[in-house]
C-alpha cells in the first residue's frame, strides 16, 4: 500500500464529503438556523412590543383610574351641592308655610277680636238698656229711649 494513494483517496473522499455536505446537508441546516434565529428575533421583538404595550396600558389604566376618581369626586361634590340646595329649598318652604300659618292665625285672632268687641258692645248696650229701664221705669216713651240707646251703642 502506498501512503500517497491512501492519502489521495482520503483527500478525495474528504472533498466529496465536504461537497456533498455543502450541497445537500448544509443548506437545510443553515435554513433551520436562520429560521430559528428569525423566530428568536421575532419573539424578542414581540416581547419588546408587549413590554411597551404593557407600559402603555399601565399608563392608560392609571389615567383612567385618575379620571374615574376625579369624576367620582365631582359627582360627590355635585351631590353635596344639590343636598345643600334641597335643604335651603326645604327651609324656604318651611318659612313660607310658617308665615302662612302665622298670617292665618293673626287673621283669625283679628276676627275673634272683632267678634268679641261686637259681643261686648251688644252686652254693654243690653246692660245700658236694663239700667236705663230701671232708672226710667216711670217714663213711657220707649221709642225715644231706644234711639238714644242706639246712639250710645254706636259710640261704644
Amino acid at each position: 500500500m502506498n501512503l500517497n494513494a491512501t492519502l489521495f483517496a482520503q483527500i478525495a473522499v474528504f472533498f466529496i464529503l465536504a461537497w456533498f455536505t455543502m450541497k445537500f446537508v448544509w443548506p437545510p441546516v443553515m435554513k433551520a438556523l436562520d429560521e430559528r434565529a428569525s423566530k428568536i428575533a421575532d419573539g424578542l421583538a414581540a416581547a419588546e412590543r408587549g413590554r411597551q404595550s404593557l407600559d402603555l396600558a399601565a399608563k392608560h389604566s392609571a389615567e383612567v383610574v385618575r379620571e374615574g376618581k376625579d369624576k367620582g369626586a365631582e359627582i360627590i361634590a355635585h351631590a353635596e351641592q344639590r343636598a345643600l340646595q334641597m335643604i335651603e329649598e326645604a327651609k324656604a318652604q318651611a318659612r313660607r308655610e310658617a308665615e302662612l300659618v302665622v298670617a292665618g292665625a293673626k287673621a283669625e285672632i283679628e276676627q275673634e277680636a272683632v267678634r268679641v268687641k261686637e259681643s261686648l258692645r251688644e252686652r254693654v248696650a243690653e246692660l245700658a238698656v236694663a239700667g236705663a229701664e230701671k232708672i226710667l221705669r216711670r217714663e213711657v216713651d220707649a221709642k225715644a229711649h231706644a234711639d238714644i240707646l242706639a246712639a250710645i251703642k254706636q259710640d261704644l
